[in-house]
């Protein structure tokens, strides 16, 4: 497949989304609105978890700042230990990678306007692997001190996401959807990276489709979106071409990135997968070398 062909696909899945560029300045500036928000925050013992079931609280009106110093980051890695694992973080030597990591997130919330979204990383390659890339550019959201973000890995098949971060995980997203009596809070864990949380994909491997294809999920990604109007959220999927789940996922998604391992996919590949979306969510691709 010729260079116009790719292209002439990847304009056909944005045609319907395209929206006049506001520049990376006015991007950044009008991307933070005050809405209204139900609930009030709840502190729990150790490090600040957010416990997102609480009915039982009136109504207040949204304060991102006080929402902001309730994520709790009680492990918080040092800069070396951030260059060690290829975590992006501000003043990192390798200029060219954080500023890559930045156009991707001015481009992501030129399209998504002044509402917060759900994006979804999937990678086309064979191997998956995309914990890291979703990892970074939910960081890349988070190093605005006037938002937040929020990384669901929804990759059961791979547990690279414990290496990232600096707390122990046990309980999340496959078994908080397969347990009723788990909150949200159960689930939510500190990363390491201020203002970045993030949940695990869980254990219940096995019935990931069945899991993921259920009503209790769709609420959960519901309630993550609506309770945090200043929070961005990263889906990390499994590899598109490979997977069932990641087909499911989009659903939940505003919109969706494929990473694509230099090397081992070809153009072909991507137009098809584009194509195999059919919906007007796709957003773009990432290199990865």
């Amino acid at each position: 497949m010729d260079d116009n062909k790719l292209y002439n696909a990847l304009l056909k899945s944005q045609g319907e989304r395209r929206r006049q560029s506001q520049g990376e300045a006015k991007a950044e500036d009008n991307f933070r609105t005050e809405r209204p928000f139900a609930g009030s925050d709840r502190v729990r013992p150790n490090w600040v978890r957010v416990d997102m079931e609480q009915s039982e609280y009136p109504p207040t009106v949204y304060d991102s700042s006080i929402s902001l110093e309730l994520i709790g980051n009680p492990r918080p890695w040092s800069r070396d230990q951030l260059r060690e694992k290829k975590i992006i973080y501000p003043g990192m030597p390798d200029k060219a990678v954080m500023d890559a990591y930045r156009e991707l997130r001015i481009q992501l919330r030129n399209r998504a306007g002044d509402r917060n979204f759900a994006v979804m990383f999937s990678s086309l390659g064979h191997k998956g692997n995309s914990v890291l890339t979703a990892f970074n550019l939910a960081a890349s959201f988070a190093m605005d001190s006037h938002t937040s973000a929020l990384l669901v890995d929804c990759d059961p098949y791979n547990q690279d996401l414990s290496k990232l971060v600096s707390v122990q995980m046990e309980a999340g997203v496959t078994d908080y959807v397969a347990d009723k009596s788990l909150s949200i809070g159960d689930i939510l864990y500190p990363s390491g990276v201020s203002r970045l949380s993030v949940i695990p994909a869980g254990t219940q491997v096995s019935s990931a489709v069945e899991l993921f294809s259920s009503v209790r999920m769709r609420e959960l990604l519901s309630e993550l979106k609506s309770r945090y109007p200043d929070r961005c959220i990263v889906l990390n999927a499994p590899p598109f071409q490979e997977t069932t789940e990641a087909r499911i996922l989009e659903r939940f998604a505003d919109q969706i990135v494929f990473g694509v391992p230099f090397g081992d996919v070809t153009a072909e590949v991507i137009a098809e997968s584009v194509d195999a979306l059919g919906s007007n969510k796709f957003s773009g691709v990432v290199f990865q070398e």
